[in-house]
């Protein structure tokens, strides 16, 4: 891996490093279709695939649901719909890591970049009860100084409050922070939120071209984030 300099040789005032989790730090859409099909089950209705599930992932656990069962049958009226992503909830909440893992390099580079002296946080719109069973499970849940869910604030992603919100818990300013996520919402809510720089991943679960997207660069494999930090420090 990349070393990493020191936080006081990065671009100034970097301090921080804020993620987002699906698709970004976790490939968790096996855990998310599993729990989609068990539902579906109880419902007497066809499951859904790993491709469309992934499809469905980044606006939260209720848009989730919703496209789960716009696309096997149809949507039922609100009340129905509740008590549905209210199951799935429970379903997806009693073990949301059977069948999830780290991307390759996340675990080495969180290291890396806590050694280097940066805050580290993660915001994301899944419920804030599974993110920490997630992050604990696959043992990375200590690297963080802070961690804000989907149900933390009012709003989600691509709103900018949530970031705004892990970054008043971590104690940094946005302009001291460089937000790493996958897809259109994080860097929405990154560039609102007026973030010094914005990284996006190959990898994840982008609805729209990330060429088509404001961001700073786009990163290959998670790994590749040491170096991009090392090399705006040079500039």
């Amino acid at each position: 891996m990349t070393s990493l300099p020191n936080r006081t040789s990065l671009r100034a005032p970097v301090r921080a490093i804020a993620f987002d989790l699906d698709g970004t730090l976790v490939d968790s859409a096996a855990d998310l279709m599993h729990a989609s099909n068990a539902l579906l089950a109880e419902l007497g209705r066809p499951p859904v695939d790993l491709p469309a599930v992934r499809s469905f992932i980044g606006d939260g656990v209720a848009k989730l649901v919703e496209r789960v069962l716009a696309a096997t049958g149809g949507l039922p009226g609100a009340e129905e719909t509740a008590a549905h992503t209210r199951r799935f909830l429970a379903i997806y909440e009693a073990d949301p890591s059977a069948h999830s893992a780290l991307y390759p390099g996340v675990a080495e580079t969180l290291t890396a970049l806590s050694a280097a002296g940066l805050k580290l946080g993660v915001c994301t719109n899944k419920p804030m009860a599974a993110t920490r069973r997630l992050l604990a499970d696959l043992g990375i849940a200590d690297r963080f100084t802070a961690v804000v869910g989907g149900d933390s604030f009012p709003t989600r992603k691509p709103s900018p409050e949530p970031v705004l919100g892990l970054l008043a818990l971590m104690d940094v300013r946005p302009e001291e922070t460089v937000f790493v996520g996958d897809n259109e919402h994080d860097v929405a809510a990154a560039r609102a939120a007026g973030v010094a720089r914005v990284l996006v991943l190959r990898y994840g679960y982008a609805r729209v071209p990330l060429e088509s997207l404001p961001h700073d660069g786009i990163l290959e494999r998670f790994g590749d984030l040491t170096g991009a930090l090392s090399a705006a420090s040079a500039c």
